[in-house]
């Protein structure tokens, strides 16, 4: 576990390389990469989204690709499609953009619905299905998508059930102006993504993920996650809260920050680390929230106060006490 975490903290190293003053956003990404999910950037144009997803790839040593959404792309752009040979006198299949192990989805929410939908199978269960065969995406897989949230001419909001599908959804923000600097000063030479360096594949990060998955989380964590989520729906300003798939992607996430700090079992300190970034796209807001300028990070944020952290304890099974 410990010579795989250290792979994982190189692939971060080389995107910070290219993503200066991030580091927090290059943790959630690589922790929700070992979770196995989606990730959504939401930010303004510019400050390195497109960047980051395709750092990441070659860092990872994956085969990405990249889909500029508009409104024209196809679902088959996205799925693939058959088409009628007549020297075989068959159908024959043809890739669509998501055989790959990442894919870059640029703007999602300016291509039409019904070419968001294409995703949601793949999303979900890596699969697509085209003409009635349904064929699985390479291993591991992953979506990056990103969005502008800054003006609705063109846009298409995405669904609720889509947006779901997303493991976290993060906001990189403008850098700091002395990263700025050293932004600037890098470029000097050509593009960071140039030199970036791949330090792991695609079975060692399956390998990541599979361990992921068996990080020990003890029944008072897990009565943690169930109360914030509880806490979500039941807050005055919620008119959606946290379902209980939600609370499965919380303990996702909160697996993949204990595996990073190269420890087999999850402490409270995890789950609130990953509680804002699962839950920011999952709240809804009702009338009273929008009168009173509330957000949904407010909503978050009151709910992590109020609901009382477990205290560390002696385990019954072999391991130590957390904490």
């Amino acid at each position: 576990m410990e010579e795989k975490s250290r792979k994982a903290l190189q692939v971060m190293e080389e995107v910070k390389k290219v993503i200066l003053g991030k580091d927090d956003c290059i943790e959630k990404v690589m922790a929700a990469i070992l979770a196995g999910g989606n990730v959504l950037l939401e930010d303004v144009p510019g400050v390195g989204k497109t960047e980051m997803a395709l750092a990441f790839s070659k860092a990872m040593g994956l085969k990405s690709n990249r889909v500029q959404f508009t409104p024209d792309v196809m679902p088959s752009d996205i799925t693939g499609f058959s088409m009628y040979q007549k020297e075989t006198e068959n159908f024959v299949y043809y890739p669509g953009a998501v055989m790959c192990n990442l894919l870059l989805a640029d703007e999602i929410n300016r291509t039409s619905p019904k070419t968001q939908s294409a995703l949601l199978e793949v999303m979900e269960e890596g699969n697509v299905t085209v003409d009635g065969v349904t064929r699985q995406v390479p291993r591991p897989f992953i979506v990056l998508a990103t969005q502008n949230p800054v003006g609705s001419f063109g846009t298409q909001r995405l669904p609720e059930a889509q947006m779901d599908r997303f493991l976290i959804c993060i906001s990189m923000g403008y850098p700091r102006p002395e990263d700025e600097i050293m932004m600037l000063k890098s470029r000097q030479g050509g593009r960071p993504l140039d030199g970036t360096e791949s330090v792991m594949n695609g079975e060692e990060l399956l390998a990541m993920q599979r361990e992921t998955e068996n990080v020990f989380i003890h029944d008072d964590i897990y009565r943690y996650m169930v109360m914030l989520s509880s806490a979500t729906r039941e807050h005055g300003c919620s008119e959606l809260g946290l379902s209980p798939r939600r609370t499965l992607a919380l303990g996702r996430m909160a697996r993949a920050y204990a595996w990073l700090g190269n420890r087999d079992y999850v402490v409270p300190r995890d789950v609130g680390k990953a509680f804002y970034d699962v839950g920011i796209h999952r709240i809804r807001l009702n009338q009273k929230a929008r009168v009173n300028g509330m957000r949904a990070a407010d909503i978050l944020r009151e709910v992590l106060a109020q609901v009382k952290e477990p205290q560390p304890g002696r385990r019954t099974t072999s391991k130590e006490a957390w904490g």
